[in-house]
């Protein structure tokens, strides 16, 4: 890895770290949670979920498995005051459609059962219509850039297929003339080289006959 990639590593790295610190459930307009707790026996757990102003708030619980299947459920406002009294059954529900806000405190109670321990689902939901209309039209509008996005990359998509088919077009044209040009080459380098030979040859013919003509034998005519 050179030294550029490494830096923009270390950046994204911090980055992400400083996104999920400043990320916060608390700050979304709506929050639906689901979870499946143990609750031992003869225990009472709790659980807290923040509400702003004027959100809803639905909470419901029932018993997967454990014992007889029954288990105490109870909600407290942010006030303490218990809104949704105890009851030992196999579900049971909470909701509030406009909450002075605060932290809501849900609490599972398995006290009459000592010896066995309860698997519990538990359901939260709490939305912010105030604030989900804008978040829907900003996702509307994210969905609209991303859509247009999305065009334009398929566009590009397309030219850039469009510019490789010429490409290889243009390579399959390139080869086929290089072919003919190396064909062409080693055509004329026959025939060059066959060419010097028959003038050598011919050359060398002359030059002996002319040489031939010239030729004077001094002991002709002598007996």
């Amino acid at each position: 890895m050179n030294v550029y990639g490494l830096v923009l590593s270390i950046l994204l790295c911090l980055g992400g770290t400083a996104a999920n610190e400043a990320f916060s459930y608390d700050d979304v307009p709506g929050v639906a949670m689901e979870y499946r707790v143990f609750v031992d026996g003869g225990k009472e757990d709790c659980y807290y979920q923040y509400v702003h102003p004027g959100s809803s708030l639905y909470v419901s619980f029932w018993v997967i498995r454990g014992g007889d299947g029954m288990a105490g459920f109870a909600v407290k406002d942010p006030k303490g005051v218990v809104v949704l009294p105890y009851e030992w059954k196999k579900e049971s529900e909470y909701e509030e459609q406009s909450s002075d806000g605060g932290y809501y405190e849900i609490c599972v109670d398995n006290q009459f059962s000592r010896f066995a321990s309860k698997l519990v689902n538990l359901y939260v939901t709490t939305f912010r219509y105030d604030q989900w209309e804008k978040y829907t039209a900003d996702v509307e509008a994210i969905d609209a850039n991303v859509a247009n996005f999305t065009n334009t990359l398929q566009s590009v998509n397309v030219r850039i297929q469009t510019m490789l088919k010429y490409q290889q077009l243009s390579r399959s044209t390139e080869s086929r003339d290089m072919s003919l040009l190396l064909a062409n080459k080693a055509y004329v380098q026959f025939w060059s080289v066959a060419q010097c030979f028959v003038i050598m040859a011919a050359g060398g013919f002359q030059v002996y006959f002319v040489r031939k003509l010239f030729d004077t034998n001094p002991n002709r005519g002598r007996i």
